[in-house]
Parts: structure tokens; C-alpha cells; sequence
């Protein structure tokens, strides 16, 4: 009820909002979820489990290192397109959540940190088994920890930008959007760019006196 209420809303609306849009009072929102940014909590795992789902699907019908990860770059990018207000709250720090909430050192609040360490939590399991099965050396599985929160990275990054481009004739479908993505992940762009090999500008050093 409560991510309806913001699909509707948007993820802007109060406690108060969404309470009364779900059909119950705000207390026992707050018995529930404690405060928004408990609520926030409880809506990303839903999101996630959704999105788990999906996953765990594709994973048994795909047949290739890309096919999987197609799969999970689409079904990101389709949580996001099919509930940009859902994902918004679940992605963004809400103007009543306090700044105490906030990670270590000032960083994303810690409903934000918490999804997209779950999303990375995926990646790594559905990577690891992948590599496990190719026979891959115990160094190789250690060295591709870090893939994950890069990819992740990527994907979050180009997702929200294109969710937030306006609806022009140039502007990617979500299917070409996850071609595009999981291309690059895996390949990178220096292939799709024409002429001589990129060339990256010197950068300049400071000389001594």
C-alpha cells in the first residue's frame, strides 16, 4: 500500500501523505517503520525482492556471461522506468530525513546505502557462480571483487541520467539503453568509437624551479 501511495504521490510526500493514502494513520506507520527513513528501508527490499525475483528468473534460462548480465541491467533499468517515484524514494535522501541518518563521514543515508549494497550483493553472487563454474582460479575471484560496485556504479549513473532526459526522438529505448550498458561493461566503448584508437591529453606536470 505504502509504495503505491508513492508511485502516486511522488517521493516528496510526508509520512502524513502516505499514510492517508495507504488507508491508516500515520502512528501506526511509525510503529512499523520507526520514521521515514525506516519506511524507505522496507520499500527498497520490496523493490529489491522484486527485482531478486526477475533475476534468479533470467539466470536460469541464460546461457552466457552477457545474457545474465543483460538481465540485470534490464531489470534495473525497468524498476526504475516503471515507478521513477518508487525508485526516487528509495534512491534519494527524502528533505525530512535528518542529516543524523547520514552514512559514515557525511555519506548516502543509510536506506540508500542499504540498497544499492543489496543490488551489489546480487551482482557478486550471480558473477561469483558464473566464475566458480568456469573453473576460475581463487586470485581471478578475488581480483573481480571489484567489479560489482563499479558496474553498479555505471549502471546508476547512466540509468538516472537517462530516467531524467526528456522524452526526445534521439533518447534510447530501455532495451537499447541495456544493450548500450551491458556492451560497455563488458567491452567498454573503445570499439564503437570510430577512426584511430582514443588518445587521452597529456596531463601537464608541474615543472621544478
Amino acid at each position: 500500500m505504502a509504495r503505491q501511495a508513492i508511485h502516486v504521490l511522488g517521493p516528496g510526500a510526508s509520512m502524513d501523505d502516505i499514510a492517508a493514502a495507504a488507508g491508516t494513520s500515520k502512528p501506526v506507520f511509525y510503529r512499523y517503520f520507526g520514521d521515514k527513513a525506516g519506511l524507505q528501508r522496507a520499500v527498497g527490499e520490496v523493490v529489491i525482492g522484486k527485482m531478486q525475483a526477475r533475476l534468479q528468473e533470467a539466470a536460469a534460462t541464460a546461457r552466457t556471461p552477457h545474457e545474465g548480465l543483460r538481465a540485470m541491467v534490464s531489470a534495473y533499468l525497468q524498476m526504475a522506468e516503471t515507478s521513477p517515484n518508487v525508485y526516487a524514494f528509495v534512491t534519494r535522501a527524502g528533505a525530512d530525513i535528518p542529516a543524523a541518518l547520514a552514512g559514515p563521514e557525511g555519506g548516502e543515508p543509510d536506506a540508500l546505502s542499504h540498497f544499492f549494497a543489496a543490488i551489489t550483493r546480487m551482482m557478486e553472487a550471480a558473477i561469483q557462480a558464473r566464475l566458480h563454474a568456469s573453473g576460475s582460479t581463487a586470485a581471478e575471484l578475488r581480483a573481480l571483487r571489484y567489479w560489482p560496485p563499479a558496474a553498479i556504479g555505471m549502471v546508476r549513473a547512466a540509468g538516472e541520467l537517462w530516467l531524467g532526459s526528456p522524452d526526445e526522438p534521439d533518447k534510447p529505448t530501455r532495451e537499447e539503453m541495456t544493450e548500450r550498458l551491458t556492451g560497455w561493461l563488458l567491452t567498454g566503448i573503445a570499439e564503437q568509437l570510430p577512426g584511430t584508437p582514443l588518445a587521452l591529453p597529456a596531463i601537464p606536470t608541474k615543472e621544478s624551479p
